[in-house]
């Protein structure tokens, strides 16, 4: 069950994730135009959305964030079905496993 506190954290993590452009980050993931296939960890939108991603990911992990919250503030597959692939190109062009794996394990409900 979330405490007050998580939903503080929370809170704070989505204040910083507005502040490093995680709202227009959402739009141009969410819009038709964009291809998942053909991006990259380079491209900004993607970036912000896998900062984001990985910095829940860690928190749920390490039970400083409760899941139960975070799944129903925030749809991590749905962010990972349009970032995934480009974390999974980066993570085997510098040969690291755990590149990206947090949010990647929350995205597929390993993390409840």
């Amino acid at each position: 069950m979330a405490t007050h506190d998580d939903a503080t954290l929370m809170t704070q993590i989505l204040q910083w994730h507005t502040a490093a452009g995680g709202m227009d980050a959402s739009m141009e993931l969410m819009s038709p135009d964009f291809n998942p296939d053909s991006a990259t960890v380079q491209d900004r939108s993607v970036f912000v959305m896998l900062m984001m991603g990985e910095t829940i990911g860690t928190y749920v992990k390490q039970g400083v964030l409760d899941a139960g919250l975070v799944y129903d503030l925030w749809a991590p597959g749905l962010m990972w079905d349009r970032v995934g692939a480009a974390a999974l190109r980066q993570r085997q062009q510098y040969g690291v496993a755990a590149l990206w794996e947090n949010f990647e394990a929350l995205a597929n409900g390993q993390l409840r």
